[in-house]
This record gives C-alpha cells, structure tokens and sequence, in this order.
C-alpha cells in the first residue's frame, strides 16, 4: 500500500477502521510512490471484510505496510510484509510499532519472488494475499499462476490485486478465477479466488 502523492508531495495516511483506526502511517521517503486513495482502500475491505476473526495474510509489495497493517486493525491474526526497497523495511517497521502491531508481523527485505519461494519452503498457507506491484512491474499474471500452482492461498482464501485500469487479465488463471472486479478512475481492485462469484 503507497501512500497519497499531491503535486511531488508525499501525504502520509491513516488506519481507517479497528482497534488502531485514526493512527499516522508515514510515508516512504522518497518519489517512487503512486496514489491509493482512502476510498479506494476502504471499497476495497468493504469487498472482503469488512473485519476478520483471525487468519494469515501476505503483504508482497509492502510499502508503507497500509494495507497488511489495515488488515490487522481489523481481526487479521498476522502478517508478512515483504519488500525490496530499504527505506520501505524502515518504514513500515515504523509504521508496525506506532500501530502496536509489531508481535503480530514479520517484515522481510526481498524481491516478490524469493519471497513466495520462501513461504513454499515453511509450508505457509495465507487466507489474504495482497500484490499491489509498481504499475511499471506487472507481474501478475506469473505471480498468480505460482500462488496456485503451489498451494500457498487457503480454498476459502482471497488474492487482492491493485493495479493500473489499462492492464487486461484473464478471467482464469489456473484453479483461481476473477470473482470481483472495481475501477476507480486509473486504478482497479480485483479480487481473485477459488470460490463462486456469490460469496464475495
């Protein structure tokens, strides 16, 4: 999850909702970030929370950490954030601590890859995995074709992808599906899974 970016400005945001709703995520330092808007975050745990009584999730283009650290002020039971970009690790362990969310996570320094061969190796299995790559790095399709050929994502679990509106997926890829799908101006939310289209 990036945070808000204004005329060359970066603007940190907020938790929006649960038990560490209203706390400040600083931004990462620097230009390489893209807007996400508030609305956008707030339709996007509309669609598949809106809270959680527990279960794991992966945060594979960290960031800030917005989006896992949102995903645990509302019921997720942990978190791993993974990101390449140092400042990024710096950031949402800041960020971790200021929520009081630090027992609750693990944070890693790697590329999306290294890190979804590593889950493989712990025999992980995530509830919620979040891809929310730079639009100029669109590796999704790959990326999830891997998720489902490796069993890392539970039968009742979802991916949430976020990427730019003139990027065009398939409807299928493997066992997961596209169950949902929003638009909000140059950015799209989808969600992916196994299930049918009515229980999201």
């Amino acid at each position: 999850m990036t945070n808000k970016v204004y005329k060359g400005m970066v603007i940190d945001v907020r938790v929006i909702s649960g038990k560490s709703k209203g706390i400040t995520l600083k931004a990462v330092p620097g230009k390489g970030t893209r807007p996400t808007t508030d609305k956008v975050k707030e339709s996007l745990f509309n669609i598949i929370g809106p809270y959680f009584d527990g279960g794991i999730a992966l945060d594979l283009y960290a960031g800030s950490g917005g989006l896992g650290i949102e995903g645990l002020s509302r019921g997720l039971e942990s978190v791993i954030f993974v990101d390449s970009n140092k400042n990024a690790i710096h950031t949402i362990n800041a960020n971790l601590k200021a929520a009081r969310l630090t027992e609750k996570s693990e944070v890693y320094r790697t590329d999306a890859e290294r890190a979804l061969k590593a889950v493989v190796k712990r025999g992980l299995i995530f509830q919620f995995i979040f891809l929310d790559p730079p639009y100029a790095k669109q590796t999704l399709q790959g990326q999830l074709a891997f998720i489902d050929n490796e069993g890392i994502l539970a039968t009742d679990g979802v991916v949430v992808l976020e990427y730019a509106s003139s990027v065009t997926l398939p409807e299928y890829i493997g066992g997961l599906k596209s169950l949902r799908e929003e638009s909000y101006g140059d950015t799209t939310i989808a969600v992916w899974g196994y299930q049918s289209d009515d229980e999201v």
